[in-house]
C-alpha cells in the first residue's frame, strides 16, 4: 500500500471467525483490481488491501467495499481504514530507494576513508549480499513490504556494517603486528578473533528479536522476522562475505599499513 497505492481495511467479525474465501470473492465482484485478504491475528480478524479503480474516488470506493463486505458477511466492525494515494505512494517508493542507495554509497566512502578501498568494496558486497537476501525473505514468504520493511533493512545495513568494521580494525591491527605472515592467515587470525564478540552480539540481538516476534503481536511480526534474518545473514556476511573479498583483491602493507616511525632523539 506505501508504495502501490490503495486501501488497506482491518475488519472485525467477533465473534465468529471472517470467512477469507468469502470476502475475497466478494470483493473481487467489485472490480478492484489487485485485491489480498488475510488473517490478521485473530481468527475473527482480516486485513484487506485493494487498489481504487480508476475514475473513482477512494472514499466512495472504501463505502462500497464497506457495504458489500457487511452484506456479505454480516456484521462487521472496520477498525482500521488506511488510503495512500498514487501519487504519494510513488514519492514514498522514491524515497525508500534513495535511502538505501544513500546508506550503502555513505558506508563505501566511511570504510574507503578510515581503511582502504578494498575494505570500503568488501564491505558493501557484504551489504548487498544481506539486502538481495532480505528481499528474497520478503518475496517467498509474501510479507508486506512497507516503509517499516524499509526501516528494518536500514537497519540491518548498520548493524552488518558494525559487525564488519570490528572484523576489518582487528584485521589493520594484525596487518601492522604480522607483516610477515600471508594475508590469507591474518584474515583467518582476525576473524578468529574476533568471533566470540560477533556471535554473542548476533544471539543477543535475536533474543531480544524473539521477544518483540512472539509479544508484539501481528503488527510487529513481520519487522521482527525480517530483523532476525538480517542479524543472522549480516553476522555470516561479515564473516565469510566481507573479509574474502580482501583476500581475492589485496592489500596494501607497505608504508601506510606500517607503523609511524619515531623522531630521532637529538645530539646535543
Amino acid at each position: 500500500i506505501d508504495f502501490k497505492g490503495g486501501t488497506l481495511l482491518e475488519i472485525s467479525t467477533a465473534p465468529k471467525a471472517v470467512d477469507l474465501g468469502l470476502a475475497r470473492s466478494t470483493l473481487e465482484a467489485q472490480n478492484l483490481g489487485d485485491v489480498q485478504v488475510q488473517a490478521f491475528g485473530e481468527p475473527t480478524t482480516a486485513m484487506i488491501r485493494f487498489q481504487t479503480p480508476d475514475g473513482l474516488q477512494p472514499a466512495v470506493a472504501v463505502d462500497k467495499v464497506k457495504a458489500a463486505l457487511v452484506e456479505a458477511l454480516g456484521p462487521v466492525t472496520f477498525q482500521r481504514a488506511d488510503v495512500v494515494g498514487p501519487k504519494v505512494s510513488g514519492e514514498l517508493f522514491q524515497s525508500g530507494i534513495l535511502a538505501l542507495g544513500l546508506a550503502i554509497g555513505l558506508m563505501l566512502l566511511y570504510i574507503w576513508f578510515r581503511f582502504e578501498l578494498q575494505f570500503g568494496v568488501g564491505a558493501v558486497v557484504g551489504l548487498f549480499h544481506d539486502v538481495i537476501l532480505t528481499f528474497g525473505l520478503i518475496a517467498i514468504f509474501k510479507l508486506e513490504f512497507s516503509l517499516t520493511t524499509i526501516a528494518a533493512i536500514l537497519t540491518i545495513i548498520g548493524y552488518s556494517m558494525n559487525d564488519t568494521v570490528v572484523v576489518f580494525d582487528r584485521l589493520r591491527e594484525n596487518l601492522r603486528k604480522y607483516k610477515s605472515m600471508p594475508l590469507g592467515e591474518v584474515i583467518d587470525l582476525s576473524i578468529n578473533e574476533t568471533l566470540s564478540r560477533t556471535v554473542i552480539t548476533g544471539l543477543t540481538a535475536v533474543l531480544a528479536l524473539g521477544g518483540l516476534a512472539v509479544f508484539g503481536g501481528p503488527t510487529l511480526l513481520a519487522f521482527s522476522l525480517i530483523m532476525i534474518f538480517g542479524i543472522v545473514i549480516g553476522t555470516y556476511s561479515s564473516i565469510y562475505v566481507a573479509a574474502p573479498v580482501i583476500l581475492l583483491w589485496g592489500v596494501k602493507r607497505g608504508d601506510e599499513l606500517a607503523e609511524p616511525l619515531k623522531p630521532a632523539n637529538a645530539r646535543p
